[in-house]
């Protein structure tokens, strides 16, 4: 039996196609169908309505760097739980990394993570393979079975790869298939057993320092390195004004490299660690207020291709240790959206540049894009005909406030405790599924 949805009375805002204007979309059978269709074809009898009242319907967020719990470290977090956050955060979509325990170096392991992904209930998933063996960074993982198994893209998650000459066998390697290589851009032997940003404020706290040309230095490397091969390379989670500027004129050279921030590198600066707040500590760490103003201006022009949560689910034990001791990472899934939208109501971007971060520019350095959607996976970051009904519902206006322990899920290790925002999700949908929230 059809089943038909209404969605009325609704801001649509797609980035993929520049749309943005009140109207109406409708749903059959979990598809997309069109928006503001006429008469009876845009309101079939029978039809479920939504009213919308105004808000934004957007495509699901796809976030393009997540950890989950799954497989190895439950106790921190399950696809069921990571799922309930991010539909509370209007993801749709998650891109995993591959270091769990074991790490995704197995192609079943690419298609179990799929697998879970296409129930009903859950969050879908897009796995990454392992760059390296065990991502211990020795010997290059089977990158073609893998790609062939759904794995969208390559990286060792927040491990570097250290060796020059491996970085240069991994692109040309991945040039072969055209596979994305995704680096940690942090010099590791600089890095060391640092947990914070070098300078007066781990000085003070007594904290061994990472300089920030650690980062630089990386991103240099790299980008030589893709001007050698060909390659394609993405740096995630960019954190200082030195790096993005190594991008940005990369790009205009034409070389083929991307990258992305996290909410906390445009948010939050190294105060945020406080008197050894463990909440705050990060890999990259939190850097000076002049990073941070650096990075909120590379989103304004470009430079950074996407944001993504860098979402890291932590038990409180992992956190209530020595700060150079705790885990390093934050929980970002239900906030991803909201903190986002600090900088559209700061002026630094506009709701149509912010949604674009989330969505169709995720979905297509992944290749999931559109009709021609890669990795065996479902077209998603659109409100194009013919797709899957992935859909974010949100009152970009109605304030909220971040309470550790009371988000959805089950991580709370958030570094975003207190902080008041704007910008709340009211529904989402999967396949035209309402799976969180209720009426606007």
């Amino acid at each position: 039996m059809s089943t038909c949805t209404v969605f009325e009375n609704v801001r649509l805002i797609d980035p993929a196609a520049g749309l943005d204007q009140p109207g109406r979309l409708l749903v059959r059978d979990g598809v997309i169908v069109g928006h503001d269709l006429p008469g009876a074809e845009g309101k079939p009898e029978g039809a479920e309505v939504v009213d919308g009242q105004g808000a934004v319907l957007c495509p699901g967020l796809v976030d393009m760097r997540v950890e989950i719990g799954e497989p190895g470290h439950e106790y921190r977090e399950t696809v069921k739980s990571a799922s309930r956050a991010a539909f509370a955060g209007g993801v749709t979509t998650v891109a995993v990394l591959p270091t769990g325990s074991p790490p995704i170096d197995d192609p079943a392991m690419v298609r179990m993570l799929r697998f879970r992904g296409e129930e009903p209930d859950y969050v879908s998933i897009l796995p990454y393979g392992a760059l390296t063996k065990g991502c211990r960074g020795e010997e290059l993982a089977e990158m073609g079975l893998l790609s062939e198994a759904g794995a969208v893209a390559f990286t060792d998650g927040c491990r570097a790869i250290s060796s020059a000459r491996q970085m240069k066998l991994a692109l040309t390697y991945a040039q072969a298939f055209d596979a994305l290589v995704v680096q940690h851009p942090e010099e590791p032997t600089l890095a060391g057993s640092g947990c914070a940003t070098e300078g007066e404020l781990a000085l003070r706290l007594g904290l061994p320092g990472i300089p920030t040309a650690a980062e630089a230095i990386m991103i240099a490397r790299d980008i030589r390195l893709v001007e050698m091969t060909g390659g394609r390379l993405h740096f995630g989670h960019v954190s200082t004004g030195e790096g993005v500027e190594l991008i940005r004129q990369a790009k205009a050279r034409g070389i083929r490299v991307t990258c992305d921030t996290a909410p906390q590198y445009f948010d939050l600066n190294e105060n945020a660690i406080g008197d050894f707040r463990t909440y705050a500590k990060f890999s990259p760490p939190l850097r000076r207020e002049e990073d941070r103003l650096a990075i909120c201006a590379a989103l304004a022009d470009g430079t950074i291709d996407v944001i993504a949560s860098d979402h890291a689910p932590r038990d409180a034990d992992d956190k209530r240790l020595p700060f150079a001791q705790a885990s390093a990472g934050g929980t970002g899934l239900a906030t991803l959206l909201g903190v986002t939208l600090t900088r559209y109501h700061d002026g630094t971007l506009s709701l149509m540049d912010a949604l674009s971060l989330l969505t169709n520019k995720p979905a297509a350095l992944l290749g999931v894009s559109g009709p021609a959607a890669r990795h065996h996976a479902r077209p998603v970051g659109t409100l194009g005909k013919g797709v899957p009904a992935d859909l974010c519902l949100f009152d970009p206006d109605r304030a909220w406030r971040v309470v550790a322990g009371e988000l959805p899920g089950h991580a709370q290790n958030t570094p975003f405790d207190g902080r008041a925002l704007e910008g709340r999700v009211l529904s989402t949908w999967k396949n035209g599924r309402r799976v969180f929230g209720g009426a606007a």
